[in-house]
């Protein structure tokens, strides 16, 4: 066959199995979850060793350090990665939840419910640990999957994938329900996005060369996980010594994630102060400064000027951007616009300026006095995520078993019509 006969047939075979998840009971659903998490450990030495030849790959191609972290497993990540599917178990299944029910003046009755969107095909980049989460995920919330790694991690994926499907099986996983697109062909993407007629939903993880391909392409509703240009805006009523701990977590603790600071704004009232005792703490984590003109005066030595494009960079490193600022107001307006509608955090003991940020920033979370590293499906009591959103419609933030339905209406009559 033809690439694209090929992942039509991909297309086929997953609309099938969908049809099967769909009317899986939840205890069936995860007692073939735990299956699931087994085989991941039960095939981990060829898991590994799939890794070594990727991690050996990206050496090669002299790959970032955030990128081969990204890409790197351990038995320890492994197991966290079969702990998260057990988690998957333990959460509530969301398919045929009552959502609504009423009744009608003639006597019909009328139930919104929970259900499956179907068959979701999910582009990714070099994290293998997407693999796991994206299928699991997809799977308790009864949709079959298509998953599409980037060629960094292919033979992780492969390893990830049929450890899942194999592992699933012995406690009847439906054949077909997470299947990996084998090769890396830069094809295959165009032959996903197009595959309307067996794909109800594309969501593309990776860079934004990736997404705005698939969004120009897909001819089916797609999901994005634009950049994490996330903010952290120091008030003039804010806790210095508070606002120092949550931009180092922010900023240092994962520096190459998307919901990392890469933006620090600070009212000009604070500015000297925060400026000489706390920036040290920041520097000497190793992080690069790019400030305006009043943050590099106050450490002229270690701090480099900004220039117009760091406003909007997301470094994905341990660099970040520093503006001064006259009042909340101009905060919040260089936020929604150089920001990227994903994480953004207020610091301020003033509860009338925290409200007024918290109702005015346009992105997905939005925090007060709290680290912008707990925008995550795991924080926020969902389990492992299929990513965090910055779409308003369907899902936004970060998306768990919920975004992963639909709804439909099951309307009960005795005999009614309309006249």
């Amino acid at each position: 066959m033809t690439l694209q006969e090929q992942i039509q047939d991909m297309g086929r075979r997953a609309l099938a199995a969908s049809r099967d998840l769909a009317l899986l009971p939840a205890d069936r659903k995860n007692r073939i979850l735990l299956a699931m998490a087994e085989g991941l450990l039960h095939h981990e030495s060829e898991i590994l060793a799939a890794n070594a030849l990727d991690l050996q790959a990206a050496q090669t191609k002299a790959l970032s350090s955030a990128m081969i972290d990204r890409l790197t497993l351990d038995p320890k990540r492994l197991a966290a990665m079969a702990q998260g599917v057990r988690e998957v178990a333990d959460l509530p299944d969301p398919v045929g939840e009552t959502l609504a029910k009423w009744d009608r003046p003639n006597g019909i009755s009328i139930e919104k419910i929970r259900v499956p969107i179907g068959v979701i095909a999910i582009i990714f980049e070099s994290r293998p640990n997407v693999t796991s989460d994206a299928a699991v995920l997809c799977f308790k919330s009864g949709n079959a999957t298509i998953l599409r790694g980037g060629s960094e991690a292919i033979h992780s994926n492969r390893a990830i994938a049929a450890a899942l499907q194999n592992g699933g099986e012995r406690e009847g996983l439906p054949k077909d329900s997470i299947q990996l697109v084998p090769f890396t062909d830069r094809a295959s993407v165009q032959h996903l996005a197009e595959m309307d007629a067996y794909v109800n939903l594309i969501i593309p993880r990776g860079g934004k060369g990736l997404i705005e391909t698939v969004v120009s392409l897909a001819r089916m509703p797609v999901i994005k996980h634009y950049d994490g240009v996330c903010h952290v805006y120091v008030d003039a009523a804010a806790d210095l010594d508070m606002a120092r701990k949550i931009i180092i977590n922010g900023k240092c603790q994962k520096p190459g994630v998307c919901n990392a600071v890469e933006c620090i704004l600070v009212h000009e009232s604070v500015a000297e102060e925060f400026y000489a005792k706390h920036l040290p703490s920041l520097l000497d984590a190793g992080v690069e400064i790019r400030g305006d003109a009043a943050a590099v005066a106050s450490h002229p030595d270690r701090i480099k000027p900004a220039t117009e494009e760091d406003w909007s960079t997301e470094y994905l490193d341990l660099i970040v951007s520093l503006k001064t600022v006259p009042n909340i107001e101009a905060a919040m307006a260089h936020i929604n616009h150089y920001g990227s509608k994903h994480s953004d955090c207020i610091v301020t003991e003033d509860p009338e300026n925290a409200a007024r940020f918290l109702a005015k920033i346009d992105s997905a979370v939005v925090f007060w006095n709290a680290s912008t590293r707990f925008n995550d499906g795991a924080e926020f009591g969902f389990g492992c995520e299929i990513g965090i959103s910055t779409d308003k419609l369907h899902a936004r933030g970060p998306m768990g078993l919920p975004e992963l339905t639909t709804y439909k209406y099951l309307v009960r009559g005795t005999g009614q019509v309309r006249a």
